[in-house]
């Protein structure tokens, strides 16, 4: 069975509507894990929109299961995370504009700065995943520059507007799937994935863990965060 990694980044997004101290992300990650998930997601950002120093600091400290963190390639965020120790870091791409992530890395372009980060980091003891775009090409050049695993970018599946678009675009992120695994690149999934789609990956083996944050905060709200994660869970059972 798939794991499942859930994104608390939404739950500091509320809290800093107010700029208070609630609701705590650190406290969502102890939830997440009480109610089974495998891991929690944060994705610091350069201007600290939502998750701040203080919060990846205190995950680290707590959480008890893995701790993964999102980052741009850049220096600061390569010194943040060597001294954190995450239990994994994901690279992804960041704009300042952007209300959230956009698409995958484009290895083409940044292949020589990424390589750079992914060698600080893994000599730092830190796995490291690329959050990439369901292109072989993608895959290719993440395995070549000895990224540990990939994070599939689904948004692509998520947001399609006709069955032929959802189709080709599943399809796609299928065959990047088992390009990655005969690669022997670990698997991540994720980007808009919610309690509908998520059941389009059935028989999609390949995958070794989703990667989902917004759609569970959002049911969390109406239904409680507990709850809201072990129906996430309860549908990933079925694929």
């Amino acid at each position: 069975m798939a794991g499942l990694a859930v994104n608390v980044d939404h739950v500091a997004t509320v809290r800093e509507a107010r700029k208070i101290d609630i609701p705590d992300p650190v406290t969502a990650g102890a939830i997440v894990e009480l109610a089974g998930a495998d891991g929690v997601v944060v994705h610091l950002r350069e201007d600290r929109r939502h998750i701040h120093d203080r919060d990846v600091r205190l995950l680290r400290e707590t959480i008890k299961t893995k701790l993964i963190l999102e980052m741009a390639a850049t220096s600061e965020m390569i010194g943040i995370a060597i001294e954190i120790k995450p239990d994994l870091v994901t690279l992804v791409p960041e704009k300042h504009e952007e209300l959230t992530t956009e698409g995958g890395l484009d290895l083409r372009l940044h292949e020589d700065m990424v390589s750079d980060a992914v060698q600080a980091l893994q000599e730092g003891g830190i796995p490291v995943s690329i959050f990439v775009d369901p292109d072989p090409d993608q895959i290719k050049l993440a395995h070549r520059i000895n990224a540990d695993c990939v994070e599939i970018h689904t948004g692509i599946f998520c947001e399609a507007k006709t069955p032929k678009e959802r189709s080709e675009t599943f399809e796609r992120i299928a065959n990047s799937a088992k390009l990655a695994h005969k690669l022997k690149l670990g698997i991540n999934a994720g980007h808009g994935l919610g309690y509908q789609s998520i059941k389009a990956f059935k028989g999609l083996s390949e995958i070794d863990e989703f990667s989902i944050g917004h759609s569970i905060i959002a049911r969390a709200v109406l239904v409680g965060l507990d709850r809201a994660v072990r129906d996430m869970i309860a549908l990933i059972k079925e694929l």
